[in-house]
């Protein structure tokens, strides 16, 4: 389906914006830690045409017959529900976050995507960033990007109802092309890193097990929930006030579950830091140990990680990964394996063999590569 089969008649304007793929800092993003993502080459593009009165019309070529319209003076987030709560809780997140909309005319929006749906991938940043930057536009708001991404946090986590950090949208606004976005979350600092992954005959890739999570459920809000419960007890404002030279401390007020949520994150943010240094230092041949320490750590602190994610990476690393780790929120979705990319078919074929001799759904795998962030595309 496209916009014109669902509206007929043919859209004015086309806005795209990526997913994300995550290098390393899992979890730290809402403890106002250390990330580095990278926005990557799948997109979510809104394709849209303004409407002459106050109402905005959603549909997906995901579920196309369903077309969800919604008033601009009726936008509330009990109000929405399902996948359009992603483009309508965009316009409702301005509002609340200081935008005018009371003399500003509706839109028809439709929305595709090759961004993986449940991998960890974060397609659901990607819907948001792209709308963000098309009503932003179009209704000539004035935002600039960092605040753009507060804007789709404020609506993933108040709308949508995931308890998610600023990461997903940072990277997808603010990602370019063959390079890392090393953010500071507390302060929303960026820095972009080269990682010089061609350079160094290396590529990314992804595994995705296919096994779908989903962030406004279970386990995420539970982690969020030790990790404020440790800084609490540990009287800081966030987990990032806490330094590795901190943890015996910590070990002796903490009960052990609630220790381990936060020994995650607080050695996740050290390696956050070390990375960016070994990038900048030495190159992307020397993080491979940092990847595979940022898996452990979820693993076996964070718990997060399933037995398809661990799979993935324990056999991308034997047979010949530089470094491996899941990315994304945990409970399923994807690895990723930094490949030489002349050993790039043969790992993949490893990983979908030990799948199918697990008895696993055979996993997607796939090369992403560091792309630019949401743009205008015509």
């Amino acid at each position: 389906m496209t916009f014109q089969q669902v509206f007929g008649y043919e859209p004015t304007v086309r806005y795209s914006a990526p997913g994300r793929v995550n290098l390393i800092g899992e979890h730290t993003d809402y403890n106002e830690g250390y990330v580095l993502p990278f926005a990557i080459d799948r997109r979510t593009t809104a394709s849209i045409a303004p409407r002459t009165d106050r109402v905005l019309r959603v549909a997906s070529a995901f579920d196309p017959e369903s077309v969800v319209s919604l008033a601009l003076d009726d936008l509330e987030p009990e109000a929405m529900s399902g996948w359009s709560a992603y483009v309508l809780g965009i316009a409702w997140a301005l509002r609340e976050q200081g935008a005018d909309l009371s003399e500003k005319s509706g839109f028809d929006v439709f929305i595709e995507s090759d961004v993986p749906v449940g991998a960890g991938l974060s397609s659901s940043a990607a819907i948001e960033c792209g709308v963000a930057l098309a009503f932003n536009d179009l209704w000539e708001l004035g935002l600039d990007r960092k605040q753009l991404a507060r804007v789709g946090q404020y609506s993933e986590n108040h709308a949508v109802g995931a308890p998610t950090g600023i990461m997903d949208q940072s990277a997808s606004l603010l990602g370019e092309r063959d390079a890392v976005v090393f953010l500071d979350c507390r302060t929303l600092d960026t820095a972009v890193v080269d990682m010089a992954l061609s350079a160094n005959g290396l590529e990314v890739l992804v595994i995705d097990t296919r096994v779908e999570h989903a962030h406004a459920t279970g386990g995420y809000k539970a982690r969020r929930e030790s990790c404020e419960r440790g800084a609490q007890v540990l009287g800081v404002e966030a987990l990032r006030d806490v330094t590795v030279d901190d943890l015996p401390r910590a070990a002796a007020l903490l009960d052990d579950e609630t220790f381990r949520r936060v020994r995650h994150v607080v050695t996740e943010d050290q390696r956050v830091l070390d990375t960016v240094r070994t990038l900048r230092g030495h190159g992307p041949r020397a993080i491979g140990e940092l990847l595979v320490a940022s898996h452990a750590s979820m693993r076996d602190d964070f718990e997060i990680s399933v037995p398809e994610l661990d799979l993935a990476v324990t056999t991308a690393m034997a047979n010949g990964a530089v470094g491996a780790r899941m990315t994304g929120g945990g409970f399923g979705g994807a690895a990723i394996a930094l490949v030489d990319a002349a050993q790039r078919e043969a790992i993949g074929a490893a990983v979908t063999a030990a799948f199918a001799e697990a008895g696993y759904r055979e996993p997607s795998v796939f090369t992403v590569h560091a792309d630019q962030g949401a743009r205008r595309d015509g």
